[in-house]
């Protein structure tokens, strides 16, 4: 009877998880459209601007408002969204981009790949090296390593990211020879997938997977480090201690496993940051991710291509939240009846 009550809450878990996810991700929608829409004017009147800043002549009002109802650009924002919304759910269609002159969809579907891979393994670079170093900062605490490490960790919270990618370029061209622009070399960049292509991208993806991993590694190691020392001055680890437990047994199954908690929480926010510090990154080391194309759909207001990449950059980060809430209620399972 308890493991069926207890699958049963498991169940009634993920049920509420996931219809809170998807009302979060409609909602997460509008706003993202509505942020588009917030600057003045539209890609008809930032079009009018770069012509005239080029010595061009200025569109006339009949021609701006005949690209405007081209665009469908003169429909209030409501129906603007619904049909967005409606094509992306039932087409998949994203909406057309005005700078790129294609379909935004083709945009977002080149670039996200590539976008996943770097800041999944950004990911994977943080919790490796964050996990070990913020148990042994607690376990060592005031020692010389927990030092070494606190200062490692604050220079890579207080050193621009894109100071550091012009650091890591010089040192790749000077002492490896071959300056480690992009995520392919110039024989592979338009080639087809293949092995030699793989291990071409593994060699340059190191750079910006370090740049981009750096900030959030320093910040979860002070998190692990401070959930950690809460625990180990709790009353049942001396019982465990005074039960006969080796040092090492007591840390990994008891303090070490109810610290992961807070831990594990910040999944929902170190995805999106990821991706949102790749912005940056991308652009000094001309990387063919989403940050330049987002980059440059604000710039020109591109809507449909800057609402695309921000409500997949927010359906990253609810996806986040959602893999967190099933690891913690692996973890804790009191947390499946909240």
């Amino acid at each position: 009877m308890d493991l069926e009550r207890e699958v049963e809450d498991m169940w009634k878990f993920l049920f509420r998880r996931t219809l809170a996810m998807l009302f979060t991700v409609w909602v997460v929608s509008i706003i993202s459209f509505a942020v588009i829409q917030l600057p003045p004017g539209d890609y008809v009147t930032t079009l009018m601007s770069q012509m005239v800043s080029q010595g061009g002549r200025e569109l006339t009002p009949e021609y701006a408002e005949q690209l405007r109802e081209l665009y469908g650009l003169n429909e209030s924002m409501y129906v603007q969204y619904g049909k967005w919304i409606t094509n992306i759910i039932f087409k998949g269609q994203f909406g057309y981009s005005f700078v790129y002159k294609r379909d935004a969809v083709e945009l977002i579907t080149e670039r996200m790949p590539m976008t996943f891979a770097l800041s999944m393994s950004s990911f994977v670079l943080v919790w490796v090296i964050a996990l070990p170093i913020g148990i042994y900062s607690a376990v060592r605490k005031y020692s010389i390593g927990d030092y070494i490490f606190t200062f490692l960790g604050f220079i890579g919270l207080a050193v621009p990211s894109f100071l550091l990618a012009l650091i890591l370029l010089f040192v790749s061209q000077k002492y490896l020879g071959q300056a480690m622009i992009g995520l392919f070399s110039q024989e592979f960049a338009d080639a087809a997938w293949s092995w030699d292509k793989f291990v071409d991208m593994l060699k340059h993806l190191w750079i910006p997977t370090i740049l981009i991993g750096l900030g959030g590694t320093a910040g979860l190691i002070r998190t692990m480090r401070a959930n950690l020392l809460d625990e180990l001055n709790k009353p049942y680890v001396e019982t465990a201690r005074a039960k006969g437990l080796s040092e090492t047994r007591l840390l990994l199954k008891y303090p070490v496993r109810h610290a992961l908690n807070p831990f594990v929480s910040t999944i929902g926010w170190t995805l999106p940051n990821l991706v949102a510090g790749e912005v940056i990154v991308a652009i000094v080391l001309n990387l063919p991710t989403s940050g330049p194309v987002l980059y440059r759909a604000l710039q020109s207001q591109d809507m449909f291509v800057a609402a695309g990449f921000i409500l997949l950059l927010s359906i990253l980060t609810v996806i986040g939240t959602f893999i967190s809430d099933l690891l913690l209620a692996v973890l804790d399972p009191r947390i499946r009846l909240r």
